[in-house]
């Protein structure tokens, strides 16, 4: 008996951006997850100095495309500037290959938590009161209360900081600016830290996960997202109608943005309703991340999420 052919599927890890190291262990347990019985793998690596890698062999960018398009598929798993944000996918699409997750426009508009703030406020979904800071402006800026200092297009935490004094700022805005040459300024929200995952479907349908609560001690930042000093739970305690506003602000952003596949979509619950405060186009993606905890709540495994969202860009 002949046995069926594998789905050849590349897998691209790392990135030039402070996510690396996070994108390297989502790209590995991706990898590690696929059926090896249908999907022939390709693991494939991009430096932080942009070099791409197969393996130990370096692979020049032309090459690299060669090997994109010798695949059936790709599964894009890069967070951050130059690659979360549509440039990988715009090299698929140039390179004339499927590709899980978002198009250039929504990953470009995902990662741009400014323009996402603007997409949201149009949908008449609350987002914190901020404005944008450039270096110029931001040597200007006096603090007057406490506030939220972000890069406008970076992830995992890095370089956000809460500055609940004018002392603090200073440093604040210099941490962000290394990331970005636009900073976002907001008011610190108080309330509940919920996440709402949407996967979108090859039909046009769009699946909810379980909303998730993250319970931490203090501030979510890089080490509690990834030194275990966060709990999750899975489904949040929430009422009919703050659970369907939450999901109804989800499906909304989602679709107002363009995203496919799947996306994490994260608010504050506050006593005034969900509070947006960023969407992620490509999240976090090991086994133990929220995107595949909260589906693995819903009778969705791991492995099972990985080929659902695979199968749907195959051609047919």
């Amino acid at each position: 008996m002949t046995r069926p052919s594998r789905t050849r599927v590349a897998v691209v890890g790392g990135g030039q951006n402070c996510e690396h190291a996070v994108s390297l262990a989502s790209a590995a347990a991706v990898a590690d997850a696929l059926d090896p019985t249908v999907y022939d793998v390709v693991r494939l690596t991009i430096g932080e100095d942009g070099t791409w890698h197969d393996g130990a062999r370096v692979l020049p960018l032309g090459d690299a495309v060669a090997v994109l398009q010798s695949c059936a598929a790709v599964l894009p798993v890069v967070h951050g500037p130059r690659g979360e944000d549509g440039s990988l996918a715009a090299l698929c699409e140039l390179a004339g290959v499927a590709y899980v997750g978002s198009g250039v426009g929504a990953g470009a508009l995902a990662m741009d938590k400014w323009a996402t703030k603007l997409v949201a406020g149009a949908l008449g979904i609350a987002t914190a009161p901020g404005l944008l800071l450039t270096a110029t402006s931001a040597a200007t800026y006096a603090f007057t209360h406490p506030v939220v200092v972000k890069p406008v297009a970076a992830g995992s935490s890095h370089g956000v900081t809460l500055v609940r004094e004018a002392a603090e700022l200073a440093a604040a805005l210099d941490a962000a600016l290394a990331l970005d040459d636009r900073v976002l300024v907001e008011d610190v929200v108080v309330g509940r830290e919920i996440d709402v995952a949407v996967l979108g479907t090859a039909d046009g349908a769009r699946v909810v996960s379980p909303a998730l609560e993250i319970v931490v001690d203090g501030w979510f930042d890089f080490d509690a997202k990834y030194g275990g000093g966060a709990d999750f739970r899975i489904p949040a305690a929430l009422d009919d109608v703050a659970r369907t506003d939450l999901e109804q602000a989800a499906l909304a952003v989602y679709d107002a943005l363009g995203c496919a596949g799947v996306a994490r979509v994260d608010f504050f619950v506050t006593e005034h309703g969900p509070v947006l405060n960023e969407v992620n186009t490509m999240p976090g993606f090991t086994e133990q991340s929220q995107v595949p905890k909260m589906f693995a709540a819903a009778g969705l495994s791991y492995a099972d999420l990985l080929d659902r969202l695979v199968r749907d860009v195959l051609p047919a």
